[in-house]
C-alpha cells in the first residue's frame, strides 16, 4: 500500500474505468488517506476520521465499478449494499446493521484464507500421512508367549520394518500421482442441525448465526463418502489445516481489520430521500436515513464475533438523484459525506473508448466468447464507432441508462453469431460498420425503443 500513491490508484482506475478523473481522485486521495493514519501516533490516529463519499451522475457511468476496483486495489473488506433494500427499525426486512454484519464476515473469510494459506504446507504433510494411513493400514501387533530364558521373536520387528519399506514405496507413487483415480473410503464431519427456522424473508441469517451460537453443542456426524485419492488429499488437508490456525486470533485480526480498513458501498441512496414529503412512504425512507445516521458517525455494534466499532469505516455513497436531489438528505447524514463526485453523462466519444480502451473491453469479451467455438469475430474500426453511435443514439430517444446501453446493443448485434455459432463451417466472421446498420437498422428507426430498454 505504501507504493499506491493517488497518482498510481487512478492509473490503476484507468486501465477499467473510462472518464470520471473528478470522481478517480475523490477516491483516490481517501483511499491513501486510509495509509497516511496508520503511520500516525495513537492520540492522533484516532481524531482522524475517514473522509466518506457521496458520488452522484446518471445510471451506468462507472459509480459501483469505481468502488468496486477500489476495494480490490485496497485489499480491504468491502461490501456493497443498496440503500433501498434496508427497513426502518421495527419493519419487516433488513436493518442497516446488517451491513457491519455482512463486512465483519467478509473480513473473518479473508483473514481466515490467509492464515489457512500459511499452515497449507504442514497441512499437506499430515494429509499425506493420513491418506497413506487409508491406503495401507498400519498392522495390528501379533504377541506371542516367550518362554523364561528365551529371546523375544524379532518377527513383529521384520513386519515392522517391511510395513515402513512398502509405506515409502507408496508414497512415492502417491506423489508420481499413481493413485489419483483410485477411491478410497473417507469419513467426512459434518454438523447437522436437529431443527430448522421456517419463516418468511430475513430468516436465514437467524439460522445461520443459531448454527454460529450453538457450535460444539451441534451432535457431529460422520459420512462416508468413496472418493477418488486426489479428493482425498483436498478434503483432509482442509480439515488438518482448520486444526493448525487460532480462530481466537483470526477473530481478533479480522475485527480490526472490518474497523480500521472496511469499505461499505451504499448504492441507489438516493432511493431513501424524499423530496419534504412527510407522509406515506417517505415517514420510512427518513426513518432508514435516520438509522443510518449513527452507523455513519461511528457507533458500536454488536456481531457474532464480538463488538465492532464503526468510527472508521469508510463509506461511499452513490445515487443518481434523478428525482431528488443531494441537498433533500437528512441534514445530519449530508454532513457525513464531505467528499462529493460529481460524475458526467457517457456520450459516443466514451462509448468508443468503453468498447475498446479497458482491459475487461466489451469487444474482447464478445472475441474471446465466440472464440471458443473456434468462430473469430474481427470489428473493423468503423464498426466499432457505429455501435458507440447507435448506443447514444438510443440513450438519447429513451432512457438513459449509460455504458449499460452498449451490453443491449451488442447483444442484440450478435444474437445470430450466438446461436449459430457451435454450427457455423466459416472460421472467421468480419464485422463491418454495414453489417452493424442492418442488424440495428430497426432499432434506430423505431421510435417505440421500450422493448429494447433494459
Amino acid at each position: 500500500m505504501d507504493n499506491l500513491t493517488p497518482r498510481k490508484i487512478v492509473e490503476e482506475l484507468d486501465k477499467y474505468i473510462i472518464g470520471q478523473a473528478n470522481a478517480k481522485k475523490a477516491v483516490a486521495i481517501a483511499l491513501r488517506n486510509r495509509w497516511r493514519r496508520q503511520l500516525l501516533p495513537d492520540e492522533l490516529k484516532d481524531e482522524i476520521l475517514p473522509k466518506n463519499i457521496l458520488m452522484m451522475g446518471p445510471t451506468g457511468v462507472g459509480k459501483t465499478e469505481i468502488a468496486r476496483r477500489l476495494a480490490k486495489l485496497a485489499q480491504a473488506p468491502f461490501v456493497k449494499v443498496e440503500a433501498s433494500k434496508f427497513t426502518e427499525v421495527g419493519y419487516v426486512g433488513r436493518d442497516v446493521e446488517s451491513m457491519i454484519r455482512d463486512l465483519t464476515n467478509l473480513a473473518l473469510n479473508m483473514v481466515k484464507s490467509e492464515h489457512m494459506e500459511k499452515v497449507q504446507e504442514k497441512a499437506s504433510v499430515m494429509a499425506e500421512e493420513k491418506v497413506l494411513d487409508l491406503l495401507l493400514p498400519t498392522p495390528k501387533p501379533v504377541r506371542k508367549m516367550s518362554l523364561p530364558g528365551t529371546e523375544p521373536d524379532g518377527q513383529s520387528e521384520s513386519t515392522h520394518d517391511h510395513h515402513n519399506e512398502t509405506r515409502e514405496k507408496l508414497r512415492v507413487q502417491l506423489k508420481e500421482g499413481k493413485f489419483d483415480e483410485r477411491y478410497i473410503d473417507l469419513d467426512v464431519k459434518e454438523k447437522t442441525m436437529p431443527f430448522g427456522v421456517v419463516s418468511n424473508m430475513g430468516m436465514d441469517d437467524i439460522e445461520m448465526n443459531l448454527k454460529d451460537m450453538l457450535g460444539n453443542f451441534l451432535p457431529e456426524k460422520s459420512k462416508r463418502r468413496k472418493v477418488k485419492v486426489p479428493e482425498a488429499m483436498r478434503l483432509l488437508q482442509q480439515e488438518e489445516a482448520g486444526k493448525l490456525i487460532d480462530m481466537d486470533l483470526i477473530m481478533k485480526e479480522a475485527i480490526e481489520r472490518t474497523e480500521q480498513t472496511g469499505i461499505i458501498f451504499i448504492d441507489e441512496i438516493d432511493k431513501i430521500v424524499s423530496k419534504g414529503s412527510a407522509h406515506g412512504p417517505d415517514v420510512s425512507r427518513e426513518g432508514v436515513q435516520r438509522d443510518l445516521l449513527p452507523i455513519v458517525e461511528g457507533s458500536t455494534v454488536n456481531t457474532k464475533h464480538g463488538q465492532v466499532r464503526t468510527d472508521h469505516i469508510l463509506f461511499v455513497a452513490a445515487g443518481a438523484f434523478n428525482i431528488s436531489k443531494p441537498s433533500d438528505i437528512i441534514p445530519e447524514l449530508q454532513g457525513r459525506f464531505p467528499i462529493r463526485a460529481e460524475l458526467e453523462a457517457l456520450g459516443k466519444d466514451e462509448f468508443l473508448r468503453i468498447l475498446k480502451e479497458p482491459r475487461n473491453a466489451l469487444i474482447k469479451q464478445y472475441i474471446a466468447l465466440i472464440d471458443t467455438e473456434g468462430v473469430k469475430i474481427d470489428f473493423s474500426e468503423d464498426a466499432i464507432e457505429e455501435i458507440a453511435s447507435i448506443a447514444a443514439i438510443v440513450n438519447e430517444k429513451t432512457e438513459n441508462i449509460g455504458a449499460r446501453r452498449l451490453h443491449t446493443i451488442l447483444e442484440k448485434l450478435l444474437e445470430e453469431v450466438s446461436f449459430n455459432a457451435s454450427d457455423m463451417t466459416e472460421t472467421a466472421l468480419p464485422i463491418t460498420a454495414d453489417y452493424v446498420r442492418a442488424k440495428l437498422e430497426g432499432i434506430v428507426k423505431d421510435e417505440d425503443l421500450s422493448r429494447y430498454i433494459l
